[in-house]
């Protein structure tokens, strides 16, 4: 079964391998990931696991909230998010109020990583597209970082759509497919995978099983 888990962006380091080589690796921190709600195929139409993250005072939540999380034994926390399961998923293993626990993946695992990237807020188009820009030979003024004419003939008259114009960069839901687990420390609740992934320090991800190879078999799902 592929069950996920949500864990906070704690930055990169590095490790060293048994080679000596560094690994450059972003530590993901899996701390209180508590199943708040089971959705069923028979009721909620679809399979999935509604998970709590992240801490937050009791009196920060709204009192619909509060009523949730204390109805499935979970303190409060940051926010709500789910985990999709397939619609043939066996959802008796789970209950709410259980934590998750990043024992479910193992050094050599592969995992698929959703999150949401940096923003950059509103940029021209040679940033958020790579354009070259106008030349900066003599006689150009004022547009040397102008995406040039977006429009079009007489027919059709009209700027075609997903033409490349300034706009807001960045802040895009992404999944990075096929990730390496180089460390997992149960103890701690960190995960170490290599190379980056989306989104800044402190922000929360998406960690899976990766849907380009086998599911694998026999791990302990939660605690």
């Amino acid at each position: 079964m592929r069950v996920g888990i949500f864990g906070r962006k704690v930055g990169m380091t590095q490790i060293f391998d048994a080679n000596g080589s560094a690994v450059p690796v972003t530590v993901i921190d899996t701390t209180g990931c508590s199943v708040t709600q089971v959705k069923s195929k028979d009721k909620e139409k679809y399979c999935a696991l509604q998970v709590a993250v992240g801490e937050r005072k009791p009196q920060n939540l709204k009192k619909p909230m509060v009523g949730h999380l204390k109805k499935a034994g979970v303190p409060a926390k940051f926010r709500l998010k789910e985990i999709r399961l397939d619609a043939a998923a066996d959802m008796t293993p789970f209950k709410a109020g259980q934590a998750l626990s990043v024992a479910m993946f193992s050094k050599g695992d592969r995992v698929d990583v959703a999150g949401v990237t940096k923003g950059t807020g509103f940029t021209g188009v040679m940033k958020r597209f790579g354009f070259h820009g106008k030349h900066a030979t003599h006689g150009t003024s004022k547009y040397f970082r102008h995406g040039g004419s977006n429009g079009s003939n007489t027919f059709p008259g009209r700027v075609l759509k997903n033409k490349g114009m300034p706009g807001q960069d960045g802040s895009l839901n992404v999944t990075i497919p096929n990730i390496e687990v180089i460390e997992v420390l149960p103890e701690e609740s960190l995960i170490l995978l290599r190379g980056a992934v989306p989104g800044h320090k402190g922000g929360y991800v998406m960690l899976r099983s990766t849907k380009r190879a086998p599911a694998p078999a026999g791990r302990v799902m939660a605690q």
